[in-house]
């Protein structure tokens, strides 16, 4: 129904930076007299325009509200919004089109994991996440284990900021009801050993359950191969709209769910004494939908596929090799997690001996270059690590190495404002 005006219709068999960031009107932007440099995707990616298209298409003449009229607009709106579930389903591999749950973000994704399983955990019971974790995948298992009384364990980081699951049995065991781990640290960039760990979580009983919020879009994902329950992902940070998030799971997984929000369309029967609850995935998605979003979810994964999730990992893994690099040689920097592209995603956290983050921030926006600074939503981690922020550029299909470049000129501008020593760095 909605079309796709993209200029990318294939894999292209080389790498075209040109083409594909002449896809991203954003990039066209001039930030205080300077042409944008946007590596904060980690935080949100930018949207292409065949993105942008579909959802201004949809408002135009298709703005029903779905499942919620006999009505052509209405029947359309359905039309779309289920078609999107379709096609998530087939592009991440779920196990079936009633797997996939259309949520506001990763984040309610997690929660209304976390909440549903609240008369399956008792005290005795574990939950089992690591010390990298986002606050998204962290505090709402802190509030479970508060609820039932049972005991949070935490996964630590090995010295280069990798997992330390050299004895995975001293965690995970008969009594683990849940493991919860990022799929991509954002903060340290490490790509997590997922199979290893559900594999675990398998043979002890446990529900497992991986934030891929930074992984969908930027490399191949399969929920069947990851070996998974539970996989969540907001569609903000790989290209598509705020306000979507989607969580995948095994049937089975959301059957042993009781929902956590009630009203509209999620019931199948309701008396003044009581009501029942529609068939999964519909029973988890009370009230109106953020229709708009859902309709240009589908052109997302179009242009994601249209490139490679394959040939985008490569990109990125070439843009961070560049950054590492280029980052590496200043002195006073620290780089932090592992130095390994081969095990980072597409991001790079640092703290300057003489700039602190925030300040590093504002210098480097002055300079047209958007980058992220504070504790990324990890504070326990960033206390792990002896440090209260740091700095992070993350990257996307459109950047390139001359972003990189731009990126260490205006850091050495920001050291050139500061000749102390800062609190920051080590």
């Amino acid at each position: 129904m909605i079309m796709s005006n993209t200029s990318i219709k294939t894999a292209p068999e080389v790498w075209d930076s040109d083409l594909i960031r002449a896809s991203f009107p954003a990039l066209s932007r001039v930030i205080k007299g300077k042409k944008l440099v946007y590596l904060d995707c980690a935080a949100t990616s930018l949207r292409p325009n065949p993105v942008i298209d579909a959802g201004c298409d949809f408002c135009r003449m298709h703005d029903g509200n779905p499942h919620r009229g006999m009505h052509a607009l209405s029947y359309e709106a359905t039309e779309v919004y289920e078609s999107s579930r379709d096609d998530v389903s087939r592009w991440l591999d779920a196990p079936s089109i009633k797997s996939v749950v259309i949520t506001r973000n990763a984040t309610s994704a997690i929660n209304l994991v976390a909440g549903g399983l609240r008369n399956k955990v008792k005290k005795g019971d574990n939950i089992v996440v690591t010390m990298m974790e986002h606050h998204a995948n962290l505090i709402p298992w802190q509030q479970l284990c508060k609820l039932t009384g049972a005991e949070l364990r935490h996964i630590p980081l090995t010295k280069t900021g990798e997992l330390d699951i050299s004895d995975l049995s001293r965690y995970i065991d008969k009594n683990t009801k849940v493991v919860a781990v990022a799929h991509v640290s954002n903060v340290l960039g490490t790509i997590n050993p997922i199979k290893k760990i559900s594999d675990a979580a398998y043979d002890a009983g446990a529900y497992m359950l991986v934030d891929s919020a930074q992984a969908v879009g930027h490399m191949p994902v399969s929920f069947k191969k990851l070996g998974v329950d539970f996989l969540v992902f907001s569609a903000h940070k790989c290209y598509g709209p705020s306000g979507l998030g989607f969580l995948i799971a095994k049937e089975e997984a959301l059957y042993a769910l009781d929902p956590t929000e009630y009203g509209g369309d999620m019931i199948e029967y309701v008396s003044f004494e009581d009501s029942t609850w529609a068939d999964i995935p519909h029973r988890f998605e009370a009230g109106t939908a953020n229709a708009q979003a859902v309709a240009s979810f589908p052109e997302t994964i179009r242009f994601i596929e249209n490139i490679g999730t394959d040939k985008i990992r490569a990109h990125e893994k070439m843009i961070v090799t560049y950054a590492l690099e280029k980052l590496g040689v200043i002195d006073g920097i620290k780089i932090l997690g592992p130095l390994d592209p081969a095990v980072r995603g597409g991001l790079v956290a640092f703290t300057d001996s003489l700039v602190p983050p925030h300040d590093m921030s504002t210098v480097l926006d002055m300079e047209g270059v958007a980058v992220r600074a504070g504790h990324h939503c990890a504070q326990p981690l960033h206390r792990l690590l002896g440090i209260p922020s740091s700095t992070r550029a993350s990257f996307g299909v459109y950047s390139t190495k001359n972003d990189v470049d731009e990126l260490v000129k205006a850091i050495e501008i920001a050291r050139g404002f500061f000749g102390r020593r800062s609190q920051y760095g080590t």
